[in-house]
């Protein structure tokens, strides 16, 4: 199993698809076509579209619709369109030359307005599978996405879930992550044997769900 196929998103997307419970938790994800584009952005409204291969939050482009009006944001700026034309080519020319996919967008729950969303650490220790980190990433002020290098601050699971969800029951939500970060790793060795170590992203949107964003093999 060569890391760079490893290093897919797509790969892993589709193992994770075989588990009928685990499948409710992923988010719609195509591959990167103008058609494809504009039917996800008819049924979700906004998209994230990212590169297969690569993390850190580089390369991810926020897509949206509302009307008949289009926008795009990456990094911090935001541009609009008045045609599904005009922000498609803008696109083209945005993203830096390699394959992408598109992910339906999430309403994820807040802090003051920031979007907050979950980091999983999964170490193998000799047969055995640990936690090494289940912690909250804040975005930056303004900024959709939460990476810490793109400048968001870490706070704890709990207090994350407690802070963004006040009425919903941190230790459910904590108990559920950790079941699904267990049966995705089970699924995931099946698929990939010899993985040692994996970086679960999660978010919940506002009204709790929880949603997993990636699964990364080689986790910061």
């Amino acid at each position: 199993m060569g890391g760079r196929q490893l290093a897919s998103k797509w790969l892993k997307t589709e193992a994770l698809l075989t588990d009928p419970e685990v499948a409710p938790y992923i988010p719609q994800t195509r591959t990167l076509t103008r058609e494809n584009l504009q039917v996800m952005l008819g049924a979700h409204g906004f998209v994230v579209v990212k590169p297969i291969v690569g993390g850190g939050g580089y390369g991810v482009i926020k897509v949206a619709r509302s009307g008949s009006r289009y926008s795009i944001t990456y990094s911090s700026k935001t541009s609009h369109y008045n045609s599904f034309q005009a922000m498609y080519s803008s696109l083209m020319r945005v993203k830096v030359n390699r394959k992408y996919l598109i992910q339906q967008g999430i309403h994820l729950a807040r802090i003051q307005g920031r979007p907050i969303d979950y980091r999983v650490k999964y170490v193998k220790n000799g047969a055995k599978w640990e936690y090494r980190a289940m912690v909250g990433r804040l975005a930056r002020p303004g900024l959709f996405v939460t990476n810490l290098c793109k400048g968001g601050n870490m706070l704890s699971c709990r207090e994350g879930l407690r802070r963004s969800l006040p009425h919903i029951s941190s230790t459910e939500k904590r108990r559920e992550m950790r079941n699904l970060t267990r049966r995705c790793t089970s699924i995931l060795e099946r698929h990939f044997p010899g993985i040692g170590q994996l970086g679960f992203d999660y978010g919940l949107d506002q009204s709790g769900k929880i949603w997993i964003f990636e699964v990364n093999t080689r986790p910061q």
